[in-house]
């Protein structure tokens, strides 16, 4: 499996692009901003982008959805309880930024379901609190987990559909996971599970679920 990240948007997401290197089957996790680095990344290496996934439905990590899926035809993919928040400006909170950014889903995700790229499996873990709908994605070793987890921080809970003790309900679930496991945040620095463990302060106390 091939990653490249890109730091998309006034927000700087972090927008991932991964690939299976035999199929060339790709799939693009919040493309946040304008979309052209991630263009020109599906020209050279030659991919088939399959999924545009959300892990949750905040303008920041939607801004690029529309112009990335009328270029590929890619179909737009986020978690069942969020999905209200992509035709609604206040909901996606866009407006709040001068703009209204509308999308809609062509796939409803639930917990548990496996998104495959050739033989690679991509399991989807809902992760509730920033957002009701909110998602990580989990590859052997790997976590992206949008904003619920930072480097020695997690997600904001203050925005409308945000709740405290479900975030920290879906932080324990992280927990499980090896101590090497590398997590990919929606902003910010990648780290990995034992670090924060060690030093996230807003992590100390939970009990592993």
């Amino acid at each position: 499996m091939r990653l490249q990240q890109f730091v998309l948007g006034e927000l700087k997401v972090n927008t991932y692009l991964l690939w299976d290197e035999e199929t060339l089957e790709a799939v693009c996790l919040d493309p946040g901003g304008p979309v052209q680095e991630i263009f020109t990344e599906l020209e050279k290496e030659k991919l088939n982008l399959k999924y545009i996934v959300l892990t949750h439905g905040h303008y920041d990590h939607i801004l690029g959805v529309n112009a990335l899926k009328a270029a590929t035809k890619a179909p737009v993919l986020i978690h069942s309880a969020d999905a209200a928040m992509l035709a609604n400006p206040a909901l996606n909170l866009s407006n709040l930024f001068g703009t209204e950014v509308t999308l809609s889903a062509d796939r409803l995700l639930t917990d548990g379901e496996i998104l495959c790229l050739g033989a690679k499996m991509i399991k989807v873990e809902h992760t509730p609190g920033h957002s009701p709908g909110s998602i990580s994605l989990t590859l052997p070793g790997l976590i992206f987990a949008g904003d619920l987890l930072f480097a020695g921080s997690i997600g904001r809970t203050d925005l409308p559909g945000g709740d405290q003790e479900t975030l920290r309900h879906s932080l324990s679930k992280l927990l499980k996971y090896p101590n090497e496991t590398r997590v990919f945040p929606g902003h910010g620095p990648d780290t990995m599970i034992g670090r924060e463990k060690l030093y996230n302060p807003f992590l100390q106390n939970l009990v592993v679920e």
